[in-house]
């Protein structure tokens, strides 16, 4: 694709993680890099507006939810995602797989594709990697993603082996359907704790020379070093000048872990999510607003961020707001979180291309606490 390629600009010394620009057609963004997620075409509680001025890079959206409300043909006739949310650098959209396969005994699969009920209204409907395709054109993002199956963990090596073939099937068909020139598709590394199906899944995927690769079946459930493992076992097989996709991973450490690893691109809901809920990712670790010792605290949220929250309010003010439900609260957090990882991302960019990456972990982990591989954030 001649709008879409990845530049590996260096290579750090001593782990092999890689700083590249990913050039698209909505602009120029450095790896490794953190993503916003925003669900129904809005990262939850910050405007596009102020993105920018995070210098947020690529921002998601959900193809399984916009397709439900408002619709991909209501998205397609305001033009495409970027004009409908006002957001004019790089957009991403999933394909939707995650959120049907969650679904659990509300979908069916089968060879075709997948059977299930929508959680809206109950009315039953069907996604296939063709279906995909088409929902993600219509929406228009500049990168789009293979349909696959996310199988759960624990997983058995026979469902997963007929997994991880089903979804290289799919893989093809969503390929052989995929006509919009200037959107990149991605195929979807898949096959568990099991490193001979990463292999297997890789190397065909590979083979089919998609643009870039995403590593899927992490985050759910597995240990932390099972997660790596998977990662490395992914990784390994896949063509060097194509950029890496860790999906769903959002969790401090997990970023520099990755980077280490050779991934390129992160995403997650959890910097917004758990913001909703209070909870805030600062230099010294995780902080909950909801101590009572931050009822009286008129300092910011972190001394070392700049953010917009943390240069114009107080822990004092932004609990008080939490407490009583207000939505900036929850906004102010959400800025705040989604801003950290956005800074910790250039932090990793810059110790990488410094060759100190190792160096920079240890500092990070004396900072903020070894326990964040024990517990989820």
């Amino acid at each position: 694709m001649k709008d879409f390629w990845f530049e590996l600009k260096h290579r750090e010394k001593e782990t092999g993680a890689r700083y590249g620009i990913l050039h698209t057609p909505h602009g120029d963004v450095e790896t490794p890099m953190f993503m916003p997620v925003g669900t129904q075409a809005t990262v939850k509680g910050i405007w596009p507006e102020m993105l920018h001025q995070m210098k947020s890079q690529v921002v998601l959206a959900n193809t399984y939810h916009l397709w439900l409300r408002p619709g991909d043909d209501v998205v397609k006739m305001a033009g495409g995602l970027h004009q409908f949310m006002n957001y004019h650098g790089p957009l991403l959209t999933d394909s939707g797989g995650f959120q049907v396969f969650s679904l659990g005994k509300m979908r069916k699969i089968e060879e075709e594709g997948v059977y299930f009920r929508s959680y809206i209204d109950g009315s039953k409907l069907f996604l296939s990697p063709e279906k995909s395709i088409e929902i993600q054109e219509n929406l228009g993002a500049d990168i789009i993603m293979s349909f696959d199956e996310c199988a759960p963990y624990p997983c058995s090596y026979d469902y997963m082996k007929r997994s991880v073939e089903r979804t290289l099937r799919w893989a093809k068909r969503g390929q052989d359907a995929h006509r919009k020139e200037n959107q990149a598709l991605f195929g979807i590394v898949q096959g568990g704790e099991y490193a001979d199906l990463r292999k297997l899944s890789a190397t065909a995927l590979s083979d089919m020379d998609f643009p870039g690769y995403s590593i899927g079946g992490t985050s759910v459930g597995e240990p932390k070093d099972v997660m790596y493992q998977m990662i490395d076992d992914s990784v390994k097989w896949l063509p060097d000048h194509k950029p890496r996709y860790l999906m769903g991973v959002g969790n401090p450490i997990d970023l520099i872990e990755g980077a280490i690893r050779g991934i390129d691109m992160f995403d997650c809901v959890l910097p917004t999510r758990v913001a909703r809920h209070g909870a805030l990712m600062t230099h010294q670790g995780r902080l909950n607003i909801n101590n009572e010792k931050y009822k009286y605290d008129f300092t910011p949220i972190d001394e070392k961020c700049s953010c917009y929250a943390c240069k114009n309010y107080t822990k004092a003010y932004i609990r008080h707001l939490h407490k009583e439900d207000e939505i900036f609260g929850k906004s102010l957090m959400s800025i705040h979180n989604v801003q950290f990882l956005l800074d910790l991302s250039k932090e990793i960019r810059d110790a990488v291309k410094e060759d100190r990456l190792l160096e920079f972990k240890k500092k990070f982990l004396d900072e903020y606490g070894h326990n964040v591989y024990e517990r989820a954030f």
